[in-house]
Formats: C-alpha cells, structure tokens, sequence
C-alpha cells in the first residue's frame, strides 16, 4: 500500500466513528497524477446523489483537488476540483445514508491510496469535535511528546 494523498487535519477535526474503502472513479490523467502525489484533500467531504429519474443513490467526493497532469496538459478543459463519483456496493451506500440521516454524522475522506495497482480512498464516517474536544488531544499529543522526549534523554 503507497498512500498517495492524506487528510491530516480530519484526525484533528473529527471524531472518526467506523472507516471504508472506497473505489474511486477517475480520468486517465487524474491517475498518472495521482501517482505522482498531485492530490489534495483538505477541505473535502463526501456527499450523496440521487438521481432524478431512477431512486439510485450515489456517493461523490466534492472539494478535493487533483492538479493537471503536466505531460498531458495539452487542453484548457480539464477541472481539478471536479466533484468525482465514489465506487461502493449497494448495501454500503445504503447503510451509510442511514447512518449520516439518522445521528447527523458525515463522510471524510482520509487517505487515497493503491491498493494492487489501483487507487483506493478511505472514508470515515466521523462526528464533528466540538473546541474542547480539540484543546483536549492538543494536550494529548503534547503529553505523549514530552514522554518521548523524556525517554530518549534517559535511554
């Protein structure tokens, strides 16, 4: 597994609750760019559709970017933030609109990466933190950090 994009400041913001690995649905320039680390996705969430005509839901990633692949970068026509459809089973979709209806949770996306040489991205289902909650892993981390200092000192 190479992780190609990640989400740190999610961890910071949201509480994550349960994880899925999604597939993603891309242009064949959006995978050559991915690879050469050409992702960010801070700032993104995922959001459900359903389409007008048939009661099918589906999953998009909306707010990531994806930079233009330099080599093919010939045409103007390309939208890095392009809202990109998130590949999943039925039965998934389904339990996670349940889910984000019924307790007021989201979607995150937390990392892209390649998983037997295709591009995968974890989804969390995650509860907002309230300021506390934030000051209170800062103080975590800050604790953890000064044992590690300590113990390197020491040993």
């Amino acid at each position: 597994m190479k992780i190609l994009a990640e989400n740190r400041k999610a961890g910071f913001d949201y509480e994550f609750i349960e994880k899925f690995e999604v597939g993603l649905s891309l242009l064949g320039q959006e995978v050559k760019s991915l690879r050469i680390r050409g992702a960010q996705l801070a700032g993104s969430y995922v959001m459900v559709r359903t389409n007008d005509k048939s009661t099918k839901a589906e999953l998009f990633w909306i707010g990531g970017t994806i930079t233009p692949y330099q080599a093919l970068n010939l045409r103007n026509d390309y939208d890095p933030k392009r809202d990109r459809r998130l590949l999943l089973h039925r039965r998934q979709i389904g339990y996670l609109i349940s889910k984000i209806k019924e307790r007021g949770l989201t979607l995150v996306p937390i990392i892209v990466y390649t998983k037997k040489h295709k591009i995968k991205m974890e989804v969390a289902l995650a509860k907002g933190k309230k300021s506390y909650d934030k000051r209170e892993s800062i103080k975590k981390k800050d604790i953890e950090r000064k044992i590690q200092e300590e113990l390197k000192t020491r040993g």
